[in-house]
């Protein structure tokens, strides 16, 4: 299967750092500052451990900062890996306008590497001139003069977009509010508004996982439409997430005791986004605990 490599370079200050993080996060694997001879004995290396996915596609980012840095040697290196190895060898090439990157540099304190006892100008003069071959050649170029850091990644997310890797670790968490809300938790639901199987003393000792105990949830006149809202409130703010960048996202479903309402509606939500195209991970923190009057509160009256 051809691996897909990316090149990443361009002026130094026009945000090559936050594409990379960026690329990491859409489950790319980063390498920053690689001379490309060592190119070879990194993809013959062995996967890490926990990856099996030779096909996770590589980025590397290269500057006048990488050792032995030569422009047309770089050139004459990506063509043969294309044409030799097979291997499908692209370049995204950052470029700023001067004015804007002389402001970056004086606003950081930084000092430009090609230019460290000169002012920043002359540094970026030298480095526009020497990275020329690289932005003819790339077949991406991204202008950063008017992007902002969280621009700049939402526009690389929006061109690279990674097949699922970049989907954030979705758990849905059932929990009693008796016993806390949990920690970390992104969304909470309340489902207190749902009757309550614990004062019917057939269902008490059961719990959300057991037919009897969802078909009393279940029955609850408000159960249809809440269920349709929350379940496509999830089905919209999921994607966002992702959008986002947000790397987890946790969904808290509570009831009193956090044995009978909340484990069902969990259950429930995790079969709808399952059906979605999701892959929420579900746990109940409170099953386990015993019921107990004096946790749930007087029954509803009827």
């Amino acid at each position: 299967m051809t691996k897909d490599i990316l090149l990443v370079t361009g002026l130094s200050g026009a945000g090559k750092s936050t594409v990379l993080k960026t690329l990491e996060d859409l489950g790319w694997e980063v390498v920053d500052n690689l001379p490309l001879v060592l190119l070879d004995r990194l993809l013959e290396a062995p996967l890490s451990a926990g990856r099996s996915d030779e096909s996770q596609p590589l980025a590397i980012g290269i500057g006048t900062q990488t050792r032995d840095f030569v422009p047309e040697r770089i050139v004459e290196r990506i063509r043969t890996l294309r044409s030799v190895h097979d291997l499908d060898v692209g370049m995204l090439f950052l470029d700023c306008s001067g004015a804007e990157l002389e402001r970056r540099y004086s606003e950081t304190r930084r000092r430009h590497p090609l230019a460290p006892d000169r002012p920043a100008q002359d540094g970026i003069a030298r480095e526009r001139d020497l990275l020329r071959p690289l932005r003819d050649w790339a077949n991406r170029l991204v202008d950063t003069t008017d992007l902002n850091a969280n621009a700049l990644a939402q526009q690389i997310r929006t061109t690279f977009p990674a097949s699922g890797r970049d989907a954030p670790v979705l758990s849905i968490q059932s929990f009693g509010f008796a016993r806390g809300l949990p920690r970390n938790a992104d969304l909470v639901f309340d489902m207190r508004f749902l009757r309550n199987p614990h004062w019917d003393a057939a269902l008490r000792p059961g719990t959300g996982l057991d037919p009897e105990v969802a078909a009393y949830v279940a029955g609850d006149p408000a159960y249809p439409a809440a269920m349709e809202q929350i379940g496509a409130l999830l089905e919209l703010l999921i994607p966002r997430y992702r959008a986002e960048g947000k790397s987890y996202v946790s969904i808290a479903i509570g009831c009193t005791g956090g044995r009978h309402r909340s484990v069902h509606v969990a259950e429930h939500l995790g079969t709808r986004l399952r059906a979605a195209g999701f892959s929420p991970t579900i746990t109940h923190r409170d099953l386990g605990a015993a019921p107990q009057d004096s946790l749930e509160g007087p029954p509803a009256s009827k």
